[in-house]
């Protein structure tokens, strides 16, 4: 029996492999290896996509964050709101600049940061607060917008899992004073290694994120400001360029199957399934299930040669890097739950029909068993 994979980048790149060999040869013939034209092709492709007038090709997601607060005048010893439950390359992306992830709980629900937990955190060194839309689910950002601004910082979106995810028919990526993608393989728009990009309306944010991804270059004869090398480059942007073309459609296919799944497995006992926002677009970039028993249901499952995840085991403030951060076991229940229990199921546009129906019936026959 074939092995069913939660995620499966290789499929969805060999999917386009002749497009992306042409990529290839035509930057390799060109000679242009370095922020050249592809990169500039797919900043304007990128921008239109997310409905803002800029968009940064970087390095990956990481940096596209770093950047992006720096940008927006965060610096050594700011404190910066952060969700509990993320992957830790969003905490790890203020500490990148000196800066100090400060934890919120997530709301029960959507997994998005707690409104009034982050109202809660607020203090006299916040500097801005960091919106993850989670799974590709968009955030309560008309809440949290609310929080930043009664706080006077900046919201920052970490849209790395919700590429042209929408919330109230607004493109995920425009609704801050920033946001951060990461094109990593697995995700919902991947490159063919690390990539990231930062998306803002704001014309000096822009300027700024370009000249800090460069070694505080505006011109080669004087660095402004102390940036770093985070550039994206030539062949990478020309992949995504390719992807970027077969992006709705393999969103949709997201869609398709997390609708197979919400529908078949509404019933199974003790099973929560994800909740989305009324006024939200989710990209589905995981399917990310609920259940008390989750290492039994994960078993069962790998039993019958269905692949699942966990997004994330370890909350960002239990791991050992930030336990000096002060937050011991406990401080962030609903996250911790949420670790305790999550599961992904398997979710990517390669998935066929009778492999959805696989999992369903093994999700059901799994949890009526444990």
């Amino acid at each position: 029996m074939s092995h069913v994979a939660v995620a499966d980048p290789r499929a969805t790149l060999m999917a386009a492999r002749e497009e992306l060999l042409g990529a290839f040869a035509a930057v390799l013939e060109r000679g242009r290896y370095i922020l050249s034209e592809e990169v500039a092709a797919f900043e304007r492709e990128w921008a239109a996509r997310c409905g803002v007038p800029h968009a940064i090709g970087v390095s990956s997601g990481t940096d596209a964050l770093a950047l992006a607060l720096r940008a927006v005048g965060v610096g050594p010893g700011d404190e910066v709101l952060v969700p509990a439950m993320t992957a830790i390359a969003t905490w790890m992306a203020v500490s990148q600049i000196g800066a100090v992830p400060v934890g919120v709980d997530i709301e029960p629900d959507g997994g998005g940061m707690d409104p009034e937990a982050a109202r809660r955190a607020c203090g006299p060194r916040t500097r801005a607060l960091v919106v993850v839309h989670l799974f590709g689910q968009p955030a309560n950002l008309a809440a949290l917008g609310e929080v930043a601004r009664a706080a006077d910082v900046p919201l920052i979106e970490d849209a790395a899992q919700a590429h042209r995810a929408r919330l109230a028919g607004q493109p995920i990526g425009s609704l801050g004073a920033a946001a951060a993608f990461s094109f990593y393989p697995t995700k919902n728009l991947g490159a063919v290694g690390d990539a990231g990009a930062v998306t803002t309306p704001d014309p000096a944010v822009a300027d700024r994120v370009r000249v800090l991804r460069e070694y505080g270059w505006r011109t080669r004869a004087d660095a402004e400001v102390c940036g770093v090398n985070a550039r994206l480059d030539e062949v990478q942007a020309a992949f995504l360029r390719v992807m970027l073309g077969r992006l709705d459609e393999n969103i949709d296919r997201r869609r398709e199957i997390a609708a197979a799944y919400l529908g078949a497995l509404a019933d199974v006992a003790g099973l929560e399934l994800p909740v989305s926002r009324a006024d939200s677009e989710p990209v589905w970039h995981l399917f990310a299930v609920r259940h008390p028993r989750r290492d039994a249901l994960a078993a069962a499952l790998e039993q019958a040669g269905i692949g699942t995840a966990v997004h994330y085991e370890t909350p960002p403030h239990l791991n050992t890097a930030f336990r000096p951060g002060g937050w011991p076991e406990g401080s962030f229940p609903v996250a911790e739950r949420h670790a305790r229990t999550a599961l992904s199921l398997p979710m990517h546009p390669a998935l066929r029909d009778p492999e959805v129906d696989r999992v369903i019936e093994q999700v059901n026959r799994a949890a009526s068993e444990i």
